[in-house]
């Protein structure tokens, strides 16, 4: 018999991490957003959970636990329930180190990955944007010239997440032969290599989440620091998993707003009548479920593939594409329901209209 349901342990999981989002996430938020800073006793609090530690093999510091997508699909639009950036900000660490752990060679891992099985947060980051119109990965101008014993970096990052604090950054770039640009490679650059500068960057949404803009002026690095064992990263793999964890957590902030709307919609009266009654709102409300659901099983399909070890290019670009047309309707029609009360701080809608907007045309945010 084929089930769809979540095992049991996976029940446990999201129960654990729905607290966390109700309890802990949900109350930080709106104080984050105008500080435009991420709270650190929240964050050392996510990080206690183990979301990374354990998934990784006792071999480089984790639980020993078996990795599952899946699994952090749910976790993802668990924690993005209560807020989208304070979730990112801690399924971003983890997406350094799930690259490393599907990607990496042995020694890179037992380098790199001790340290964020800690107690402590400690975080890498990824580094795919480019400040280029309608970006995409396939269009990566960043470019590696081989040098002498490695390679020399050059190009600009930008919407990198984690950037004021990660010790690492993975960077996205193509590597030049022959002249020309060639295949897309994985680099793991220091935070204090010679060459690199970090720019703050300030978003419409997403705010407390900081983000940085990485410059590379021939930023050395050895054969050593290349992600794998040659310069032809399976980028489409590490793509579908950034792609398919956007879309849990557009599907877990596109919940947010319809389970917030619906009482709204059930208490509010206008002339008369409670406005989940007019026909216009009802349809409305009807069509979050609907594109809810279609979303989340979209995205379950791309984290299953993953989970198989498949590369889920089409289901994962299906999935966050579709995640994010949808969610930015659901949104907007969340601030349509709510009235002139959907722009005021007082309720979260714009906070979550904000978080749709910027999410929805950036690559990188996360892993599976």
């Amino acid at each position: 018999m084929i089930s769809f349901a979540p095992t049991e342990e996976q029940s446990i999981v999201v129960s654990t991490m729905r607290t966390f989002a109700r309890e802990v996430l949900r109350p930080a938020a709106r104080a984050a957003d105008e500080d435009e800073a991420l709270p650190e006793a929240v964050l050392s609090q996510a990080w206690s959970l183990g979301f990374v530690a354990a998934q990784v093999p006792e071999a480089y510091g984790g639980g020993g636990e078996e990795r599952s997508p899946v699994t952090n699909a749910l976790v993802l639009e668990a924690l993005a329930h209560g807020d989208p950036a304070l979730s990112l900000a801690v399924a971003h660490a983890a997406a350094f180190a799930f690259a490393l752990l599907d990607h990496g060679t042995e020694r890179q891992k037992r380098a790199w990955l001790p340290p964020l099985c800690g107690d402590a947060f400690s975080a890498g980051a990824l580094a795919v944007m480019e400040p280029t119109p309608a970006f995409t990965p396939a269009a990566t101008v960043t470019q590696a010239r081989p040098v002498d014993g490695g390679f020399a970096l050059s190009g600009t990052k930008c919407c990198v997440p984690l950037a004021d604090r990660a010790d690492r950054f993975l960077v996205l770039a193509r590597v030049v032969q022959s002249g020309a640009p060639g295949p897309l490679a994985g680099f793991v650059v220091p935070r204090g290599a010679a060459g690199l500068s970090v720019e703050p960057e300030r978003n419409l949404g997403l705010r407390a989440l900081p983000t940085g803009r990485l410059l590379l002026e021939g930023v050395r690095v050895s054969r050593e620091d290349v992600l794998g064992e040659s310069t032809d990263l399976d980028a489409a793999h590490l793509l579908s998993a950034a792609r398919a964890a956007s879309a849990a957590v557009l599907v877990g902030l596109s919940c947010a707003v319809m389970d917030y709307v619906v009482p709204y919609a059930k208490e509010r009266r206008a002339f008369g009548q409670f406005i989940a009654q007019k026909q216009a709102i009802a349809f409305m409300l009807a069509d979050m479920r609907v594109e809810t659901d279609a979303m989340r099983w979209l995205t379950w399909k791309a984290a299953s593939e993953l989970e198989r070890g498949e590369t889920a290019t089409q289901p994962a670009y299906a999935a966050w594409r579709y995640a994010a047309e949808q969610a930015m309707t659901i949104a907007d029609n969340g601030l349509q329901i709510l009235g002139g009360h959907g722009y005021i701080r007082e309720h979260p809608i714009e906070l979550w209209y904000r978080g749709v907007r910027t999410l929805s045309v950036l690559e990188g945010l996360a892993s599976l």
